[in-house]
């Protein structure tokens, strides 16, 4: 298997709107993200945290990743879900070392 790179990103949700986040992410991002040639490894929703963490894998070093961004970014059907996404408090994005 080739190389790939890991961009992990962690969303602190607006109090209460974990459904909401969920009925909009579920079937708007993964297909998105799956289409512009990214993979999601996991996500995990802490209701009681109400936080959402999720890693996408992209083949290549982290130039190519951050090209696939730069069109998935640009994609139309990307401005449009994310125009009707659910507040977020925060957002925090980067891409991990591995350590094991």
């Amino acid at each position: 298997m080739g190389r790939r790179t890991l961009m992990l990103r962690r969303y602190l949700l607006g109090p209460g709107t974990a459904d909401e986040f969920l009925a909009w992410w579920l079937p708007r991002i993964p297909p998105l993200r799956e289409r512009a040639g990214f993979t999601i490894e996991w996500a995990y929703l802490d209701r009681e945290a109400e936080t959402f963490t999720w890693a996408i894998s992209h083949p290549g070093d982290e130039a190519a990743f951050r090209a696939a961004e730069e069109v998935y970014t640009a994609d139309p059907e990307r401005a449009a879900a994310i125009a009707v996404a659910p507040p977020l408090r925060e957002a925090s994005v980067g891409f991990p070392e591995r350590i094991l």
